[in-house]
């Protein structure tokens, strides 16, 4: 099956109120790890590219990875792009063959960003490739994102329709209590529900999308720390809430942290357990085994498995 776009695989999630995970990718094992995942559960998956994936990776090395991953498997698989920083990242990915990207222009004042929109919007479409935009701006750190949380931006629910409308965007990155990174909450987690239903409400039947939504799940982190990790503090969304948020417009949630947590895990369990090994096979195997089922994980809490038809 070639690699798809999103609108059609929105579409389906609106109707059957549950939400596809969209997981960054860095290397092989990683892909692999997602992919098994996705067959064993029969879900639709996003592969999405952050800045940090390409300059670490190769565009070229991630795209020929995907393309294996399409071609042994009859999954839909979005390949998108995570955090388009400017109009020219974007087009670099829409004529490198992605069927997504966002483009960030959450930094920009409101006029701005819809302009911004706007022009990746007009280069994307004619091409056949969805664009998901952002408005509002999330704490915390990723790849080469990093805001602080005095700086940090709820969506304005009134300001929601206007962007949509004007820019042409297929999708929208509402902040509404996420960060990225492990370190999410200090006190008890708390999303704004009421706030994402008002823009729902402003916004019927359009996919919206939840950035910095791991779970941090405190089984992975114990663990991770059981072997010499240091993140005392941790503390990621609960799935309970994603699962709510998947059950209203929110078609989209990205999940980085949790994958991150699972192969730094499992290499350090390796490393400890047996130090005589040296060949990487012996804990990149492993590693990719966790990430399996890790994003299996996810994709029962986000109610996709069995929607790939």
């Amino acid at each position: 099956m070639p690699l798809v776009t999103t609108k059609d695989l929105f579409r389906k999630a609106l109707d059957g109120r549950y939400a596809i995970g969209a997981f960054n990718v860095n290397n092989m094992e990683i892909i692999q790890g997602i992919v098994e995942a996705g067959v064993a559960e029969r879900a639709p998956l996003i592969l999405q590219c952050s800045a940090g994936a390409r300059k670490y990776a190769r565009q070229e090395y991630l795209m020929k990875l995907v393309e294996a991953a399409v071609e042994t498997c009859d999954l839909p698989i979005v390949l998108h792009l995570d955090h388009g920083e400017d109009f020219e990242i974007c087009k670099a990915c829409v004529d490198g063959g992605f069927t997504s990207v966002m483009i960030d222009g959450s930094k920009h004042p409101f006029e701005e960003n819809i302009a911004l929109t706007r022009r990746v919007v007009d280069y994307a479409h004619p091409r056949g490739v969805a664009v998901e935009a952002e408005l509002g701006k999330l704490a915390g750190v990723e790849d080469d994102i990093s805001v602080s949380e005095k700086d940090a931006i709820f969506t304005n629910p009134d300001q929601a329709r206007e962007f949509v409308e004007r820019s042409g965007c297929d999708s929208l990155a509402v902040a509404i209590g996420t960060s990225h990174g492990a370190y999410k909450f200090k006190g008890e987690p708390r999303l704004d529900f009421d706030r994402l239903s008002e823009i729902q409400e402003r916004l019927p039947g359009f996919p919206l999308v939840l950035h910095g939504a791991s779970s941090v799940p405190q089984d992975l982190v114990e663990f991770c720390n059981r072997y010499g990790g240091k993140l005392a503090g941790s503390r990621g969304v609960p799935e309970e809430m994603i699962s709510r948020a998947a059950g209203m417009n929110v078609c989209k949630v990205n999940i980085d942290t949790d994958i991150r947590l699972a192969i730094t895990g499992t290499i350090r369990k390796c490393f400890a357990e047996k130090p005589e090994n040296f060949d990487p096979r012996l804990y990149l195997g492993p590693a990719r085994d966790a990430i399996r089922d890790v994003v299996r994980r996810k994709i029962r809490a986000l109610g996709c498995n069995g929607k790939a038809g």
